[in-house]
């Protein structure tokens, strides 16, 4: 960290993906600021996902995504 309004901008990167993306058990794998999306079962859609990752803070946090 260099100066405080960098490591402000970094604690609001982990605050940002804890809340908004990171999986949490206590929620069946949903993330506090959005909903459980139903299951795929169906073989088709589970042989045809298409994940994206995106690299935050430097590589330091991963959210991984469908891609659209």
């Amino acid at each position: 960290m260099w100066n405080q309004p960098h490591l402000l901008h970094a604690l609001r990167g982990c605050e940002t993906f804890y809340n908004g993306h990171r999986p949490h058990r206590a929620l069946r794998q949903a993330a506090p600021l959005r909903p459980l999306p139903e299951p795929s079962t169906t073989p088709v859609e589970i042989t045809s996902l298409d994940i994206r990752r995106h690299d935050r803070l430097g590589g330091i946090l991963r959210e991984y995504a469908h891609a659209a």
